[in-house]
């Protein structure tokens, strides 16, 4: 029985795909070196060749070979990555309901007066979108 390939990327899948949303193509050394700066993550060479080759099997990364190293590119959109996460927590965490997750989200999240005020923008926003 083969097993079935996740609809999420791990924890370091996903923090391989935040380096190459903010920057692709890449070699395996500049991935290495991006993760850690960026996520403090200390990996041997040969660790991030096999997460990266992993992570294009299972089809969150295209390769491309450029003399002897390969490049690699995210294949996924953060936007539709990061929308099926946050469907999965909504429908498992709070029974399907946006409000619940968003009054979550501000009862447990300090939020500065400038996100605030974007979030007021995008709530406007979005009941303006949705009056006849």
């Amino acid at each position: 029985m083969t097993r079935s390939q996740p609809d999420h990327p791990t924890e370091l899948e996903l923090e391989i795909l935040k380096v190459l949303w903010r920057e692709s193509p890449l070699p395996v050394r500049d991935v290495r070196a991006r993760l850690e700066s960026d996520a403090g993550r200390v990996l041997a060479h040969s660790s991030v060749i096999t997460m990266l080759n992993i992570m294009h099997r299972k089809g969150f990364l295209k390769r491309t070979k450029v003399g002897n190293a390969f490049l690699f590119a995210p294949k996924v959109e953060k936007q539709r990555v990061t929308g099926r996460m946050m469907g999965d927590l909504l429908s498992r965490a709070f029974d399907g309901s946006p409000a619940a997750m968003m009054l979550n989200l501000f009862e447990t999240t300090d939020l500065d007066v400038d996100e605030m005020a974007e979030l007021r923008r995008l709530i406007n926003r979005k009941s303006k979108e949705q009056q006849p």
